[in-house]
């Protein structure tokens, strides 16, 4: 496996371990890890720490991103999509995109490669979570 996203999964089982929602993501800027981050929403009760956005704001201002890789345990959402494209992201690598599709299509639309490893480690961490907290996965995703 990447070892970048071997280091996402680490950041998921963090957030997991903390009561939170198992997706976690790095950023990388030639080949080293810049910001790691997981998402905290449940922990920090704040509806937009999403995993790359504290990723985002782990690696604190770079000033160009278009030199960086953003890795997710899963496929990002708007939210997350739209903070790729403000900032000039060109590529994210997404561990899964079965139990969430996210917004592939619109990072795609503006110029953003997005390759979905799919793999079985994030599939089963996130069946696992949603099948024991389907209440909590419904509100992180909008549709409670």
């Amino acid at each position: 496996m990447d070892k970048y996203m071997t280091e996402a999964i680490i950041e998921a089982r963090k957030g997991l371990s903390e009561g939170g929602i198992p997706i976690g993501s790095v950023l990388v800027k030639d080949n080293v890890i810049i910001g790691r981050g997981h998402n905290r929403r449940v922990q920090n009760n704040d509806p937009v720490i999403h995993a790359e956005i504290d990723c985002l704001q782990n690696a604190g201002r770079i000033g160009v991103y278009k030199d960086t890789v953003l890795y997710s345990t899963l496929m990002p959402c708007y939210l997350c999509a739209g903070a790729s494209v403000q900032f000039g992201i060109k590529k994210i690598i997404a561990g899964e995109d079965e139990t969430f599709s996210g917004a592939r299509e619109f990072m795609e639309s503006h110029g953003i490669e997005v390759i979905n490893l799919d793999l079985k480690e994030c599939k089963d961490l996130m069946k696992e979570f949603i099948d024991k907290n389907p209440k909590l996965w419904f509100e992180d995703i909008g549709e409670l």
